[in-house]
């Protein structure tokens, strides 16, 4: 059986709703962070030397990355679904979204984390974080305008992965800036698929 290391408040919810979509039986190992320094617990590094989650456990293997485990999935278990036909445009357009997600748009979010936790006064890092924050934002809202999904105009990975960075977003309380991107997050937000992830990630918050 498939078992997915889960660590609560990470990139491990939109795996989680992807095994949900697929339809698979699968199990939830969950950790919870330290509510001291947000960390995942040394629990973690029993299953992968970094510690770190998403992990998934499948056919006597370790995957890591959650671009890869969706990559993983998708392949092994989706019968066609949840992805374009190799050697399409459409494909092209799929696998830059599915790395966009944790190069591109992730970098200056977590930058903007990072500069918050710190709470000290920057003389650079703040505003570049700001900086590249607004204009990763707006081009993925503008890729986003009069389209429900962001490829084929159907629920692909390229939407479990980017999910996660809409979800930021909202939790910075920046959504409302991106009207593409608050319509999308919305529409995601109504498959059962991601309201079981979102019921399952309050279920093990550890709060």
């Amino acid at each position: 059986m498939i078992t997915l290391h889960h660590l609560n408040q990470s990139r491990s919810k939109r795996i989680i709703w992807l095994l949900e979509e697929l339809g698979v039986e699968y199990k939830i190992q969950p950790y919870c962070r330290d509510k001291v320094t947000f960390l995942a617990p040394p629990e973690l590094k029993s299953v992968h030397p970094l510690g770190k989650s998403p992990v998934l456990e499948d056919n006597g293997m370790i995957i890591t990355e959650s671009g890869a485990i969706t990559e993983y999935l998708i392949d092994t278990y989706g019968n066609g679904k949840f992805k374009p036909e190799r050697g399409t445009h459409a494909y092209i357009d799929y696998i830059q979204w599915l790395h966009f997600a944790e190069s591109s748009a992730i970098l200056p979010l977590l930058l903007k984390m990072f500069v918050t936790k710190d709470g000290a006064k920057m003389n650079f890092l703040g505003d570049y974080a700001d900086m590249e924050t607004q204009k990763v934002m707006q081009y993925f809202d503008q890729r986003l305008a009069g389209k429900t999904y962001l490829v084929e105009e159907r629920l692909t990975g390229a939407d479990f992965m980017m999910s996660f960075i809409a979800e930021i977003l909202n939790t910075y309380g920046i959504l409302t800036d991106y009207p593409n991107i608050k319509r999308y997050f919305e529409q995601l937000s109504t498959h059962q698929g991601y309201l079981a992830a979102q019921a399952l990630e309050q279920k093990y918050n550890g709060e």
